[in-house]
């Protein structure tokens, strides 16, 4: 199948929309499924304001039309719901296309904390982006049941998973010469440092040992000058970041925001437990298996982390497979 992908999001991005695409198309390389990607890479474009380090795509209707008119896809998948998103539904609803299209992102909750922006106004922007997909994949049933009380139709359940043999399991919390000597227990967060992650919510915790943040963001320059203390790593090579998971003794995930979050599935994989509010992602991702903390109160959240066996945390997360997810995603596009 000859499968067209429109994304705003895209390397050398690094976020969870980005690395669940990578995923996604290496598995469904193995089955022989051809794509196309299309990325701002592709065009002009310029920085999205308040978010350091994403391009969007300028004026981008008429290259993208040229391109899927030459690839001539079976199927179109739209990713995301940005400047090359909007065009692509605005092409395929002017040709008679049919698509699909996916919601990883609470862009109304993102657009709340940062501009003020009501979340109404938000979910009714995004329920008119999406109402003519003939399927819009979602990565957890209580995003989906959420988005169904909205007024939102034609979704579709498509998890995730984790690449369980990059992100190695380890019996005890491994050494990673880049913390040092930081007294343990090593508290870690890893993710974009922005206001949707709710980050300041784990920086400001009372706990003993060590905090780690590995990512970057709008809020970076701000949070490191409010926060000497925290070890601040930035972005860190996929193999450095496995090392990193695997030596913390906790991730904490602060976010109430996102949809599924990977990132606890890369740090379960390695072993290290997570802390978390009982939101939609965690609910997902750790539910019932007892391999995180799910709490209203994260700091009882991290310190009840620290006491769960690493084992468990790996068990759980290789329930996840990337072969059952790309099978999903298929059976969910739709001829164009």
């Amino acid at each position: 199948m000859k499968i067209a992908l429109i994304t705003d999001a895209w390397q050398p991005q690094v976020n969870g929309v980005v690395t669940t695409l990578v995923e996604l198309v290496t598995e469904l390389e193995k089955f022989d499924h051809q794509f196309m990607i299309i990325h701002p890479g592709l065009f002009n474009t310029r920085p999205c304001p308040g978010y350091a380090g994403i391009d969007l795509a300028i004026r981008p209707r008429r290259y993208l039309q040229q391109l899927l008119q030459q690839y001539s896809p079976d199927a179109i998948h739209i990713v995301t719901e940005g400047p090359l998103g909007w065009a692509a539904r605005s092409i395929c609803l002017n040709n008679g296309w049919f698509f699909t299209s996916a919601f990883h992102t609470k862009f109304p909750e993102i657009f709340k904390a940062s501009l003020g922006i009501p979340l109404f106004l938000g979910y009714a922007v995004l329920k008119h982006f999406h109402q003519p997909s003939s399927g819009v994949m979602v990565p957890t049933q209580s995003v989906l049941e959420g988005l169904q009380n909205r007024g939102f139709q034609n979704l579709k359940s498509w998890s995730h998973g984790v690449d369980t043999e990059l992100f190695r399991f380890h019996e005890k919390p491994a050494e990673f010469p880049t913390l040092g000597r930081l007294p343990r227990p090593i508290s870690l967060f890893v993710g974009r440092i922005s206001y949707e992650k709710n980050i300041q919510a784990f920086l400001d915790l009372d706990i003993p040992g060590s905090k780690v943040v590995s990512g970057v963001g709008p809020l970076e320059n701000e949070l490191k000058k409010r926060y000497p203390n925290v070890l601040w790593l930035g972005i860190l090579p996929r193999d450095e970041l496995v090392q990193l998971y695997a030596s913390a003794d906790v991730f904490v995930f602060p976010s109430a925001a996102d949809t599924f979050g990977l990132v606890l599935l890369e740090s379960m994989a390695t072993g290290t437990p997570v802390a978390c509010f009982p939101v939609d992602g965690p609910l997902e991702v750790i539910g019932d298996s007892g391999a995180g903390a799910m709490l209203p109160d994260l700091k009882e959240a991290v310190l009840s982390a620290f006491e769960i066996p690493r084992e468990k945390a790996r068990e759980r997360a290789e329930t996840f497979s990337w072969g059952a997810a790309a099978k999903r995603f298929t059976d969910h596009l739709v001829p164009v």
